[in-house]
């Protein structure tokens, strides 16, 4: 605290204005005085003026230390693109040009900028789970129900996990179209995903639609982040589990296992009808085919004798006497040669018998060697 001394000291008595010290009567201590700016303003002068030497010497270094300055500041624009990266330029905030692998030049900052987003790692959104390996699909997963638990066509509630795999297409889109890319992926991902559930059954989607969920996932999910201009490029989406909720999986295990039991007894019993169908089909085409056979050999033979009684009449017309002839052998030959008597001619003036010849065993005997 400042006091105006006057004479007399601070504790001294007199002087014309009265002035006392701080325990005298008629007076205060009194207030601080504000800063000299005219004298601040002469002490910064002195100071630069010592700073900067006099004379032509003095500017001309002045001018070689500010182009040398500005001569490190643009050289701190050249920048290199690594081959699985993708250059965007910019000026003044202002796309200015985008870079290929290799070494580059831009305005340096603060007058422009420069990113180099990674375009060949494949990067991965999961959907309804969330993997303890750092976000890498593998190893224990914690559910995320909010985003798995999805309706399907036929009204029921099924438990989707999946991940969707993508890269970056176009570097400027991906930079300045979308504020947060991972999270617009995986919003598209679960938006795509509940309409293809939604116009599918149940059973069609746990049995046979995965493959089909793959393919128009990637295709929807493609859509929506084009329609965002969002730089991205869906690569596959892999359908990692589809099951019923938690809540309901041990019923739904008890109704699948009396399905199975079902299936298989109807399996059965088709194949003991195919069986019998079979068997019954197999002994009537057996039938058939034996009485088309018979049919056939009994037309043959009758269209045989036919033709041969055609024959044996025409020759008959021909010359009747050997005909008849020829037929009388015929028979006889036909009727009595399967008999086992022997008929011995005595035209000659023989006994007409033939003693101690065994005519009928010696025919035995030479069918059985025959045979």
């Amino acid at each position: 605290m400042v006091w105006n001394i006057q004479r007399g000291g601070p504790w001294g008595g007199g002087g014309s204005g009265g002035g006392q010290g701080p325990w005298g009567g008629g007076g205060g201590p009194s207030r601080p005085q504000p800063p000299d700016i005219e004298e601040m303003l002469r002490r910064s002068q002195d100071r630069f003026k010592r700073f900067i030497p006099s004379g032509g010497g003095g500017i001309r270094r002045i001018v070689m230390i500010v182009l040398a300055a500005l001569v490190l500041w643009l050289a701190t624009g050249f920048y290199t693109v690594q081959p699985d990266e993708q250059g965007v330029a910019l000026v003044f905030g202002k796309m200015y040009k985008k870079a290929g692998p290799g070494l580059h030049y831009n305005f340096p900052s603060p007058v422009g900028t420069i990113f180099t987003p990674k375009v060949t790692i494949v990067n991965q959104e999961q959907v309804g789970f969330r993997s303890a390996a750092g976000g890498r699909s593998g190893g224990a997963a914690r559910a995320v129900p909010e985003e798995s638990l999805m309706l399907t066509g036929d009204e029921n509630i099924i438990d989707v996990r999946f991940v969707t795999f993508w890269i970056i297409r176009d570097a400027e889109k991906f930079l300045f179209n979308i504020r947060n890319p991972e999270a617009t992926v995986q919003a598209a991902s679960e938006s795509a995903m509940r309409e293809i559930l939604g116009k599918n059954e149940f059973e069609f989607i746990r049995t046979k639609g995965r493959d089909q969920m793959s393919s128009e996932g990637i295709r929807l999910i493609q859509e929506i982040l084009d329609d965002y201009s969002a730089g991205i490029e869906v690569t596959d989406v892999v359908v990692q589990d589809i099951n019923p909720p938690a809540v309901v999986l041990d019923s739904f295990r008890d109704v699948q296992a009396a399905r199975a039991d079902m299936e298989r007894a109807i399996n059965e019993a088709t194949a003991y009808l195919n069986e019998v169908t079979q068997r019954a089909q197999g002994d009537a085409a057996k039938i058939t085919n034996e009485a088309q056979a018979f049919k056939a050999e009994k037309i043959a033979i009758a269209s045989g004798e036919s033709q041969r009684f055609l024959s044996v009449l025409k020759e008959y017309t021909r010359d009747k006497v050997v005909t008849k002839r020829r037929m009388y052998l015929e028979t006889m030959k036909t009727v009595m040669g399967g008999m086992d008597k022997v008929l011995i001619d005595n035209s000659d003036g023989g006994s007409g018998v033939v003693p101690y010849l065994p005519l009928p065993e010696m025919k035995r005997r030479s069918a059985g060697a025959r045979q």
